[in-house]
């Protein structure tokens, strides 16, 4: 197995304003990730994703930056399956066991996504669907024009403050917020999927995309021990 990705999540001194830009200045004290890769294989993504993560005594804080020529979106419905539609995912195993993980998923509307699997898919999992957790905040910023083919954007960004509260479930016997050194698996992912203009509109094509992270190997996201690490 190659070696994983490390990501170093720095505390930060200040509540971020969540606008969905990235712009307040507590961001600059978290690093970008790496660019994102193919799940498996396949062409180097066509365009830029890459993610910060930081964190406080309430929320681990994750902002995601998608470069995108044309920004569109059409599912409204809280708890949509949204990998059906471009969209911007990360998934969380505090413990790092491989089981009772958690799952977000959000696009360019704001809307937004959550899960549970208690076990993996291909090991019989079955999701409790959905899994929302309460106190959650998102904030999305559109750099562009939403569902305009006439134009070009430049992309869309996501900022999310996940409640250490809601997250002690996934992470019993452990300290939540954790320490400083504390290890957690994650991934993030992207699907992009291919368009046409049809009368002035977008039409989704097919075969998706998937940009992640940490490489999968296998063009499944629900393998966390392929999910790379992060670091407090």
């Amino acid at each position: 197995m190659p070696d994983l990705p490390v990501y170093e999540c720095p505390r930060t001194a200040t509540t971020p304003n969540l606008d969905g830009t990235l712009t307040d200045p507590a961001w600059e004290t978290a690093p970008w990730t790496t660019g994102f890769v193919p799940i498996h294989d396949g062409p180097t993504p066509r365009f830029l994703t890459r993610a910060k993560l930081m964190y406080d005594d309430q929320y681990l804080y994750v902002g995601g930056l998608l470069e995108e020529p044309h920004v569109w979106s059409t599912m409204t419905e809280h708890n949509s399956k949204l990998f059906h539609e471009n969209n911007f995912e990360l998934f969380l195993d505090p413990d790092g066991d491989g089981q009772n993980y958690y799952e977000f998923e959000i696009n360019p509307l704001g809307t937004i996504w959550e899960l549970t699997l208690p076990k993996p898919y291909v090991d019989g999992g079955v999701p409790i669907d959905p899994t929302n957790l309460a106190g959650l905040r998102t904030a999305i910023h559109v750099d562009g024009t939403l569902n305009d083919p006439s134009d070009t954007d430049t992309g869309w960004s996501a900022e999310i403050a996940v409640p250490w509260a809601e997250l002690a479930p996934y992470n019993k016997g452990r300290a939540t917020p954790p320490n400083p050194g504390d290890e957690w698996r994650m991934n993030l992912m992207r699907c992009e999927w291919p368009h046409e203009v049809v009368d002035g509109a977008y039409v989704k094509g097919d075969d998706c995309e998937f940009w992640v992270w940490s490489p999968q190997g296998i063009a499944d996201m629900h393998r966390p021990a392929t999910w790379g690490v992060l670091r407090f």
